[in-house]
């Protein structure tokens, strides 16, 4: 297939950045590296715009152009360049997952691990299939009902991250807010009980770290709302993404992301301790009224 039929994903996208920022470290404008590498520019920048599949054979070579020799750095892009074209497994479930989805669903198959903070919800990690599709019927609210089904089958297909994947499992580290456990499922009120007993299950697993910011904690950064950062090996920079209405949103800046780090740290230190975490989580199972609260009609939502 040529170049310029190639599809601008995700992977090839981070490649191109990369590419990029090494050949204007290097001080090499775009028609030199390109006539020094034999190629047309019209290649080289269809490569960094991620309209053109880069040869894993090639990086190598373009990299010591640039002078980057580290063995670790050529192993990750040539990976990239690779994994470019790869399709997704969620490929089947076809427009039904909004292409910023799509994008985040990359970075999670390529990250070594993510931290997430949620003020409101139990991550989608970490959810139950029935406790996932009540939160995606009221949430995604421009869904069908069969949309929201085959969300609810996206997102449980999404956790097998955390136990089976080519290069280990994915490494979580999630702080919870206790008014996430508070939540009321008035069509079948066992939902919140079955999804903290899960909660405990996962964090038996040692790639799982699970804390629990309480009602009464001092103020700290996560009071602003719920944010995740993904994190990567070197050379690739780590990626927040925060959640909407509307969709992802991906900050990529280093600074920033270090930002949401420090302050990701701040909500750690204000949260419960894991073992602290885990008796307040059984506590609640304990004493939980599993009933939903007074409801004035009968009528549901059946989405």
């Amino acid at each position: 297939m040529p170049n310029v039929r190639a599809v601008p994903t995700l992977r090839r996208r981070r490649l191109g950045d990369a590419l990029r920022v090494y050949r204007r470290r290097a001080g090499l404008s775009l028609d030199r590296a390109a006539e020094l590498m034999g190629w047309a520019e019209s290649k080289l920048s269809r490569i960094e715009n991620a309209l053109a599949r880069m040869h894993p054979q090639d990086i190598a070579v373009l990299l010591a152009l640039y002078g980057v020799t580290d063995s670790g750095t050529v192993t990750a892009l040539e990976g990239l360049a690779r994994d470019a074209s790869k399709t997704g497994w969620w490929q089947p479930y076809g427009d039904v997952v909004a292409i910023s989805y799509r994008d985040y669903l990359t970075l999670e198959s390529d990250a070594g691990s993510t931290h997430i903070y949620t003020p409101e919800l139990i991550p989608g990690l970490l959810q139950t299939g029935a406790y996932a599709r009540e939160v995606i019927a009221a949430t995604a609210i421009t869904r069908t009902p069969e949309e929201v089904t085959a969300l609810a089958e996206v997102r449980k297909a999404r956790q097998t991250i955390l136990t089976t994947r080519d290069g280990g499992p994915l490494t979580l580290w999630a702080v919870i807010h206790e008014s996430a456990f508070h939540k009321r499922f008035a069509a079948t009120p066992t939902i919140m009980r079955d999804q903290l007993r899960h909660l405990l299950d996962m964090a038996d697993l040692p790639n799982i770290t699970i804390q629990v910011m309480p009602l009464a904690a001092t103020p700290h950064p996560g009071m602003l709302g719920t944010f995740e950062i993904v994190r990567f090996p070197a050379p690739w920079p780590n990626v927040v993404t925060l959640e909407s209405l509307r969709g992802t949103t991906f900050i990529e800046g280093t600074d920033d992301a270090a930002i949401f780090s420090a302050a990701f740290q701040r909500i750690v230190a204000a949260a419960l301790s894991v073992d602290d975490s885990r008796q307040l989580i059984k506590t609640i199972i304990e004493k939980g009224n599993w009933t939903p609260w007074a409801v004035k009609t009968t009528s549901t939502n059946s989405t």
